[in-house]
This record gives structure tokens, sequence and C-alpha cells, in this order.
């Protein structure tokens, strides 16, 4: 059984072999029942269901808490219906940490804030560490990084400390959305 590592956590991929549309909404339902024990009401989550649950699109959940946007993306699985299991289990992770009180909601509300741009902000982080707009390899984007950091830092001749900054900022986003 493959092993799935999303946002800082390790565990047993469950691919779904059939009922897709179901097995997503099944998910869906499941995501909004754990984001309830912090307070939240199925109005204040937002989960839009892929009418076809076997494509290849990413899987994304967001929701309001203490007037705060918070959002999830996975798209590392090759079907709809497998990234929203990893949503799921990664909000099942952190939900249980904010409940057994490793975790504070704010810590909470940290780790998932997201900025209503933030689709815009990924692809401009993209196009700045020059990879394609759909990336997802971390491996290719730290090795992209490295090359423009090591001459942009401020001590290399070209360096430049705006544009070292702005670059940090870039792998910063990609970071947080894939690792």
């Amino acid at each position: 059984m493959a092993i799935i590592k999303a946002k800082g956590y390790e565990f047993n991929a469950v691919p779904v072999k059939n009922s897709f549309n179901r097995r997503a909404l099944k998910f869906k339902n499941n995501i909004i029942t754990k984001l309830r024990a912090v307070g939240l009401t199925e109005d204040d989550v937002d989960i839009e269901i892929e009418p076809v649950a076997i494509k290849n699109v990413p899987a994304k959940a967001s929701w309001y808490l203490d007037g705060s946007h918070l959002h999830y993306t996975y798209k590392m699985c090759n079907r709809y219906v497998d990234n929203l299991f990893v949503v799921l289990k990664v909000i099942e992770f952190e939900v249980d940490a904010v409940i057994e009180g490793k975790k504070t909601i704010e810590e909470f509300i940290l780790d998932f804030n997201e900025e209503d741009d933030f689709e815009d902000e990924r692809k401009a982080a993209r196009e700045h560490l020059g990879v394609d707009h759909d990336t997802i390899d971390i491996e290719e984007i730290n090795k992209k990084y490295k090359v423009l950091a090591k001459d942009l830092h401020p001590d290399m001749p070209n360096g430049d400390v705006e544009k070292f900054k702005a670059l940090n900022h870039s792998h910063k986003i990609l970071k947080r959305e894939l690792e």
C-alpha cells in the first residue's frame, strides 16, 4: 500500500476502486463532520464536488473560522476522489490535534489561512521560479529555487536583496502548497 505525505503527515493511501462519485460525496460529508468539532456548520464549509470524480483534478476545501478564510488543496494523486481523501485525512489530523490540545485554534487557523487570491499567488510564484504553471514536483521547484537563490543572494556579485526576498516568498508559497 502506498504511503502519502501531506502537510507533515504520513498515512496509507486508500485507493478508491468503484463508486467514485459516491465516495467523493462521502469524503465531503466526512470533512464537514470533522470541521464541526471546531465549531463550524455546513454553511461555513465550501467543497465543490467534481461531477466526474475520476478526473485528474485537485480537490479543494475552504472554510471560514473566526473571520479567516481557510483553505486546503491537494493535487498529487491522479484522481479527484483520491485527492479529496487526502484533504479529508489532513483535516482530520489537524482537527484532532486541536481537540487533543496539541495545537491551538490560532495555530490551526495559521496553518490553513489563505488570502482570497491564493491561486493567483501560486501562479505568479511558479512564473517567478521559471517552472510550468502545473508543476507539482517539489524537487524540481527546489532545484530552480537553489539556482536562482545562488545568483540573487546579496553576498554574490549580482545579488539583489529585494529580488532575493521576492524569490524566497515565491518559494515559501509553493512549499506551503506542496508539502
